[in-house]
């Protein structure tokens, strides 16, 4: 694997490699969830891109910037385990050149709710920093973990805008032994913590799902069962819990049957706060 910091270097390292090329985006701090999107993608591709970079534009605060986790070395040895040919791991100024005028690109609808309400211009960043990727890399196929569900929609929809026809490809959550979604996050969690929302925000998910299997379908129904697991930890703080259009992300009220819904997926999504640490989980019924 070859480690390039510049797009200079990008550029050398791309040309010496074959298609179709997959991107990985990440923002570092990798784990065994981003393992799983190395690994797709080189089952999918001759050439597979990863990008490291902490990109400003989706954080709120400097605060936040300056204390997410910087692992360059950790994460070159995961990417490398995992099958990936190039890292692009770029500075703030070879992604967004001070002499370059980048545009902030805006989702709309499908940003406003749900963590783009809790994180308002969250997803712009997003968008913005993808679509740089895109430019950078022109990949054909690009991965995302499906725990960030919104995220995944905001890019499907990036890339039904451009006219390169990058494939994006969806990557099942990965879980812990204890079911909770893998995220760095998680680091910053006590044991209490982490017990704590182990037991609540992938068990009030399952049951969802077991639910709806066993035939429920009143959305109001759905998330009473949910939301009875998450206040059984009182150390564990709801901030949403959304049945929604699974393509518009369209929320949908506790009065709706979901067989009303015809072939659309339904989206599932959570957010709580746990030892200050806010974590996210979602999965798709049926």
């Amino acid at each position: 694997m070859r480690t390039v910091t510049t797009r200079a270097e990008l550029e050398a390292a791309l040309a010496a490699h074959e298609r179709p090329r997959a991107l990985v985006p990440t923002m570092g701090a990798l784990h065994a969830g981003h393992a799983a999107l190395i690994s797709t993608a080189r089952r999918h591709a001759a050439t597979v891109v990863v990008s490291l970079f902490v990109n400003p534009l989706q954080f709120g605060s400097a605060t936040d910037l300056a204390r997410y986790p910087r692992t360059l070395d950790a994460d070159a040895r995961l990417a490398e385990a995992s099958g990936a040919d190039v890292l692009f791991a770029p500075a703030v100024e070879e992604m967004y050149p001070p002499t370059e005028v980048i545009p902030t690109i805006n989702p709309g609808p499908l940003a406003v709710r749900l963590e783009g309400a809790s994180r308002p211009g969250h997803f712009a960043g997003v968008a913005t920093v993808v679509s740089r990727l895109f430019d950078l890399v022109h990949p054909d196929l690009a991965l995302f973990g499906e725990k960030d569900a919104q995220q995944v929609r905001v890019v499907e929809w990036l890339a039904a805008q451009r006219s390169d026809q990058i494939r994006i490809m969806r990557v099942a959550t990965v879980r812990d032994r204890d079911g909770l979604a893998l995220s760095s996050r998680n680091q910053r969690l006590s044991q209490h913590g982490r017990q704590s929302a182990a037991r609540t925000i992938p068990v009030a998910l399952s049951l969802v799902a077991e639910a709806y299997a066993s035939g429920v379908r009143s959305v109001g129904t759905l998330r009473a069962l949910a939301e009875r697991v998450i206040a059984s930890e009182p150390s564990v703080e709801l901030d949403y819990l959304d049945f929604a259009n699974g393509d518009s992300l369209a929320p949908l009220p506790d009065s709706k049957e979901l067989h009303d819904t015809g072939a659309d997926p339904i989206l599932v999504s959570l957010a709580a706060v746990v030892d200050s640490v806010r974590l996210i989980d979602a999965i798709t019924i049926p």
